[in-house]
């Protein structure tokens, strides 16, 4: 279905090296995204090398530029199929402790039969991130909040900060455009102080940017806001 080779090699050039039991659940990720695809959309990209490329290899550019220790706690806003955290699993052998959260119930249909065709579990929660950031069961509970191009930055912060404990770290994969002037405001608000924002180009040449924001202080109660709210009046 994809070419291993190819991801081994990106992999490896990351330095996020993948054993063959890592490819071989890559491939099962990789057959079920395809085929749950032709039945319901879930992504745009579907041809295995763009998967390997724009998936896979973009998802794992998070343990190039951040350190990601066996047993972290990570909540994924608004996960889709499965970005960036499903691969971020395989890489550490199934040692993160993962909590992916959508609004859409097939989405997370599709990441739980991922999962189990995959050997790995975690948490799944279908609800708005803006209500569960309420919800004292998880805000500012984990090491690690991560999302993968949902929203306008300052828009995600209000989203993911919340569930950010004290000197854990909110992970923005974003694209090429560099959002962090607009969103100081809204990272100052919720507790977060950038602590780097990389541009790098996936290997057939898209640009990318990951924006690593530590958690400093807690974030204000008021926060997040109602969905309305956030978006008549962005932060």
């Amino acid at each position: 279905m994809i070419n291993r080779d190819l991801l081994e090699k990106y992999a490896e050039e990351i330095s996020a090296p993948l054993d063959n039991n890592m490819l071989s659940q890559f491939q099962v990720y990789a057959g079920e995204l395809i085929g749950t695809n032709r039945q319901y959309n879930l992504t745009a990209i579907t041809d295995p090398e763009e998967v390997v490329v724009k998936h896979f290899i973009d998802s794992l550019m998070v343990l190039k530029y951040f350190d990601i220790d066996y047993g972290t706690k990570i909540i994924d806003i608004g996960s889709g199929a499965g970005f960036p955290s499903l691969p971020l699993m395989i890489a550490k052998n199934n040692k993160l402790k993962v909590t992916f959260v959508d609004s859409v119930q097939k989405k997370l249909r599709f990441i739980n039969n991922a999962l189990e065709s995959c050997g790995l579990e975690a948490e799944l929660v279908c609800a708005r991130a803006e209500v569960l950031g309420q919800n004292e069961s998880y805000r500012e509970k984990y090491d690690i909040a991560t999302a993968r191009a949902v929203a306008p930055l300052n828009v995600l912060c209000e989203y993911c900060l919340p569930f950010v404990k004290l000197d854990g770290y909110f992970i923005a994969l974003k694209g090429s455009e560099n959002e962090v002037p607009e969103a100081e405001n809204a990272i100052k608000l919720l507790g977060g102080e950038v602590e780097s924002n990389v541009s790098y180009k996936l290997p057939n040449g898209d640009a990318r940017s990951i924006i690593i924001i530590k958690k400093i202080s807690h974030t204000p109660t008021e926060y997040p806001r109602k969905t309305k709210k956030i978006s008549v009046k962005p932060l």
